[in-house]
């Protein structure tokens, strides 16, 4: 139909193998319920990438119609009609910073140095930032793991990379584990470990702060590898 207006109708359908009068019966068929749904679904779906600006898969786009709209249909006919439409997702190689120095502040020495072995509980703590990619946003996990028995002390989930989500991170460990004074808590020398009220935090409990180099994430993975091993 689009190109009629370049194209002799008889020629096209010579090169297409079809017959002129088969087309002009197909022109003048009313549409089916199913064409006008695919069409209705196509505005919405495009909609729904455009609000996503343009990061939206198909996946995504069938779970916000389905959980946030609700619009039954399947993942499959979503793609179908994405594919259709030539509508297709971005993918931002986008890597988020959790490990942030203060420049103003002194860190704690490395009493560590990657010598990550505790022969009694609550001897040894490594605690790190994680950042978790949300439909909703971003959120940024803040553990502390136990060297000798590798159970997670203490956790704590928060929107924003404020000193609040070590502090919680940490008071929770130190409710978890009553016996934890004198622990040394390693972590890498990111603001929200070497921030005024994480110290006073520390010094209050009787937790020894240590810190690696900045961002060192893999002091944590190292004992996360070394306990499924």
């Amino acid at each position: 139909m689009q190109q009629r207006a370049c194209f002799d109708v008889a020629v096209m359908c010579r090169l297409l193998g079809v017959s002129a009068s088969g087309f002009y019966a197909w022109a003048a068929r009313p549409r089916s319920a199913r064409a006008i749904e695919d069409e209705v679904l196509t505005e919405m779906i495009c909609a729904i990438h455009s609000e996503s600006r343009g990061t939206y898969g198909a996946p995504r786009i069938h779970a916000e119609l389905k959980l946030g709209r609700g619009i039954s249909c399947g993942r499959k006919r979503v793609a179908r009609l994405m594919r259709a439409g030539g509508i297709r997702s971005v993918h931002r190689n986008r890597k988020w910073r959790t490990t942030i120095r203060d420049p103003e502040a002194a860190p704690a020495p490395d009493l560590v140095e990657r010598r990550f072995f505790a022969s009694e509980p609550d001897e040894l703590w490594v605690a790190d930032i994680k950042y978790i990619p949300t439909w909703e946003g971003r959120l940024y996990l803040a553990h502390a793991v136990d060297v000798c028995t590798r159970a997670v002390v203490g956790w704590q989930l928060r929107e924003d990379l404020s000193a609040q989500l070590v502090l919680d991170t940490l008071e929770m460990g130190l409710w978890r584990r009553k016996e934890a004074a004198g622990v040394v808590h390693h972590s890498d020398r990111g603001s929200q470990y070497t921030s005024f009220a994480f110290g006073r935090a520390c010094r209050e409990a009787g937790v020894v702060p240590s810190m690696g180099s900045v961002g060192d994430c893999f002091d944590c993975e190292s004992v996360g590898r070394r306990s499924a091993a």
